[in-house]
């Protein structure tokens, strides 16, 4: 029997949201972010192991948080690397490479994937390497040239990329075989540059925002949709 994975990256910083903690541990309807994400993920595609990748400077205080809300969702610990890719790669040491299914990649600071949108997903994947969910953009563009100038591009032909990124999970294993490069900034990428090209664009959701700057909890929190 196939065993399925979602890994949810949580090992970074959070510079840019400038809180005294990383984002992802931050108060979202008063208690970290990270608890709304596993459960969030779960609930949208029940059955996969989760592996969550902390930093190491992080993981005793993850487990005192859990602690403290009695949080016991099911989840195994990786610990984080220099690169999110590096980190990817450290979760996915925790894999039955034997027998694997399928793997989603997730950013711990997107909390509000949906069972639909998970969906869309698994339906999208069959012949597929991975499948990348994405949704138009709606700022007007431009292109910037080495010398500083810039010109207007087409943003039609343009997506922004969400996660969670769901792959086959063999493939995904053997693509992060290669040697890290700085370029690889999403799993989608690796698997582009391992020669895994066939990677297919499903309907994201303009919901599952990922909280970047203060202010973006106060947004999901404001819409609502409380779990």
């Amino acid at each position: 029997m196939l065993i399925n994975y979602h890994i949810i990256v949580a090992a970074g910083s959070g510079s840019r949201y400038g809180g005294t903690l990383p984002k992802q541990y931050c108060p979202l309807w008063g208690r970290p972010v990270l608890m709304t994400t596993i459960e969030r993920l779960a609930a949208a595609a029940p059955g996969a192991e989760i592996i969550v990748v902390v930093s190491g400077a992080m993981a005793e205080e993850w487990s005192a948080m859990c602690r403290e809300h009695s949080f016991s969702h099911p989840h195994r610990i990786a610990f984080g690397g220099a690169t999110r890719a590096e980190s990817v790669r450290n979760a996915l040491a925790l894999v039955d490479a034997e027998r694997v299914g399928w793997i989603s990649v997730h950013d711990a600071a997107r909390p509000m994937v949906t069972p639909a949108l998970f969906g869309r997903l698994l339906e999208a994947l069959p012949g597929a390497d991975g499948v990348i969910p994405a949704v138009p953009v709606t700022d007007s563009l431009r292109l910037l040239s080495a010398d500083g100038a810039s010109r207007s591009v087409d943003r039609s032909l343009y997506r922004a990329v969400q996660t969670p990124q769901l792959f086959d999970g063999r493939k995904l294993i053997a693509a992060n075989r290669q040697p890290l490069r700085p370029e690889f900034t999403d799993d989608a990428t690796v698997m582009e540059a391992a020669g895994y090209t066939n990677l297919r664009l499903a309907e994201g959701d303009p919901a599952n925002i990922k909280i970047t700057i203060a202010g973006d909890i106060k947004r999901i929190e404001s819409d609502g949709r409380h779990p």
